[in-house]
C-alpha cells in the first residue's frame, strides 16, 4: 500500500544556517531517501518552497479566489513529502520515524487511496 509522509516543521528553524550546516541537512535527507530507495519503498519525494511562496485557491459561485500564503497560519509548516510503498502501516511508521524531521518536527503518515479496487 502507498503512504504519504507529510513533513512538518517550523520553516524558520535553519533559516540562518551556514552553507556547511545546510549541506549537512541536505546530506541527511539524501541518506534517508537513499535508504528508502535501497529498500525498494521509495516512490517519490520533494521539498517545498517556503509558505511565503504559497497561493491558496478556492472557487465560490463560479469565481476563482486566490490568497497569498498558506491556507492556515500554524507553528509548523508543510515542508515536503515522500510517497512510499509499504506492506503495512507499521512499516510506513518505521520509515517516518527515520525521517530527519521526526527529531525536530512531525511526520504525518497518510494512506493513499487506491481507486482501482
Amino acid at each position: 500500500m502507498k503512504y504519504m509522509l507529510l513533513i512538518y516543521s517550523d520553516e524558520t528553524i535553519g533559516s540562518d544556517a551556514t552553507a556547511e550546516e545546510m549541506q549537512n541537512i541536505l546530506a541527511q535527507y539524501g541518506a534517508y531517501a537513499g535508504e528508502m530507495a535501497q529498500a525498494g519503498v521509495m516512490v517519490a519525494g520533494e521539498g517545498l518552497h517556503p509558505t511565503t511562496t504559497a497561493t491558496t485557491v478556492s472557487s465560490r459561485a463560479g469565481k476563482t479566489l486566490t490568497t497569498h500564503g498558506p491556507f492556515a497560519e500554524t507553528r509548523e509548516q508543510l515542508g515536503g513529502f515522500y510517497v512510499i510503498d509499504c506492506d503495512n502501516l507499521d512499516e510506513a511508521i518505521a520509515w517516518a520515524a527515520k525521517c530527519p524531521t521526526a527529531a525536530m518536527g512531525h511526520v504525518e503518515v497518510r494512506p493513499i487511496m487506491n481507486y482501482n479496487l
